[in-house]
């Protein structure tokens, strides 16, 4: 049994930039000030000492975890479970 499907084809020209629809990448001025703001704030505390040692602290635990990865991954479930019957709501 054959179907017969209606085609409609477009012969117009593509839309000019100033026509389209704005783009989904868009920011707005102030969003995009804020996100810069922000940008040069956690550039500025990554160069700081405490965010070198907060560097070198990750970089330890990295290692560790190569290391030791049954034991991080006991840890981690451990910490988990406590935090959750920490944060459990009382019934």
């Amino acid at each position: 049994m054959e179907q017969q499907a209606h085609v409609t084809m477009h012969d117009s020209k593509p839309k000019e930039p100033s026509e389209r629809a704005p783009d989904d990448t868009f920011v707005p001025k102030p969003e995009r000030n804020i996100g810069e703001t922000l940008s040069d704030a956690f550039l500025f505390f990554r160069e700081s000492e405490p965010g070198n040692l907060l560097m070198q602290g990750a970089e330890k635990a990295k290692e560790y975890i190569k290391k030791n990865p049954a034991q991080a991954m006991l840890f981690s479930l451990g910490t988990g479970a406590l935090l959750g019957l920490l944060m459990k709501k009382q019934r």
